[in-house]
């Protein structure tokens, strides 16, 4: 099991103290705002150096505090004993792995991969198109160093080519539009190639725990695939050049670049219609729910490796019978980390090993 134990000092509402991992299962369970969520949060950040609920470090701090610090240590494949420890000061952030300085939290992917399931993931279903985006970028990044390198140089063009827009500059435009071109055709390419692998586990899930068929996810990118007599085929450089050429106009009216892997959309599909606007909420909650399990499934895949997988409050919205299929049909796992209402039914998804911790005003006692 990756978690052994984690180590707290003034993280949100927690006690500063070190709390036991050493099962591979673990459910939390108390009721809302004691601290449940905090404690997957953690486990989070030690495994990525970043939140899943905030984008600003300094919101996780104690209250009347002025900085915090996590210590993890965990397993790897080989069986030995790892620690990362991650200190935020006076607005810095120095995380170490196994007393070396991490320069770039792109060195911590494959270290502790985690799989979170949160209410928030609805908006994967329902939200904008910039949430699948995130998804299905997250998803790609759990393990490839080179994409989280393609979508940082990605951005930086594009913020300039769009400040080049802003400021009238048009005579730079392409060298801007070579660079762009050369970078989005690479992430288009991977994104196409993920969600190829997603739909031949998503629509069966989805078909298995709602009985519902023919669900599937579709990848629209904005620079789209060129028609030809024999086919269609992903567009190489110089389309997506004269493409760029083409919207060029727009974009100096509008003062930003209106076509471009930014501009990608995600669907689902039903016998060729949009999913969403029709389905209920229950149905979308499951689609959230179930790309999740799809990441997971995804990750062990392309990588040979199993997630561990933070699951909080996932089973309130669901009906007993969708609850039961989905906990029988949960991905191949290192470890489980579960939060519970103290009247959800938690003793029936306990494993022998299982360690249970009740959460009262941020601290944690073992179940006996």
């Amino acid at each position: 099991m990756p978690f052994l134990s984690l180590s707290l000092y003034n993280f949100r509402n927690l006690k500063n103290d070190k709390i036991d991992l050493s099962s591979k299962e673990v459910f939390f369970v108390g009721e809302n705002g004691q601290g449940k969520s905090n404690l997957l949060e953690s486990l989070y950040y030690s495994a990525y150096g970043s939140s899943f609920r905030t984008h600003t470090d300094g919101q996780i701090i104690k209250e009347k505090e002025q900085n915090f610090s996590l210590r993890a240590l965990y397993t790897n494949d080989k069986e030995s004993t790892q620690q990362i420890s991650i200190i935020f000061d006076k607005g810095k952030k120095i995380i170490e792995k196994n007393g070396k300085r991490i320069k770039d939290r792109k060195e911590l992917i494959n270290t502790i991969p985690c799989v979170v399931f949160c209410h928030d993931d609805m908006r994967f279903a329902t939200g904008e198109p910039e949430f699948r985006r995130f998804f299905l970028d997250q998803s790609l990044t759990m393990y490839d160093a080179l994409y989280i390198d393609d979508l940082r140089t990605y951005k930086k063009i594009l913020k300039t080519r769009n400040l080049i827009l802003k400021e009238c500059k048009y005579e730079m435009l392409d060298i801007y539009d070579m660079q762009l071109a050369q970078k989005g055709i690479e992430i288009q390419k991977k994104r196409k190639k993920a969600i190829f692998q997603f739909n031949e586990i998503f629509g069966d899930l989805y078909e298995r725990i709602s009985g519902i068929s023919g669900v599937s996810i579709a990848y629209l990118p904005s620079w789209k695939e060129i028609k030809e007599e024999v086919g269609s085929r992903i567009p190489e450089v110089n389309d997506i050049l004269q493409i760029l050429r083409d919207k060029r106009e727009q974009d100096k009216i509008m003062n930003t670049t209106l076509s471009g892997p930014h501009r990608d959309k995600i669907v689902f599909m039903k016998d060729g219609k949009l999913f969403v606007p029709t389905a209920s909420t229950g149905q979308c909650r499951l689609i959230s729910l179930l790309l999740r399990v799809s990441q997971a499934v995804y990750y062990t895949r392309v990588t040979g490796s199993k997630p561990v997988l933070l699951m909080d409050d996932v089973m309130l919205e669901l009906d007993p019978s969708k609850r039961q299929r989905l906990t029988a049909m949960l991905p191949e796992y290192d470890q489980l980390f579960c939060t519970f209402l103290p009247g959800e039914p938690y003793a029936n998804y306990k494993k022998e090993n299982t360690k249970v911790y009740i959460i009262k005003e941020g601290e944690w006692n073992e179940e006996r």
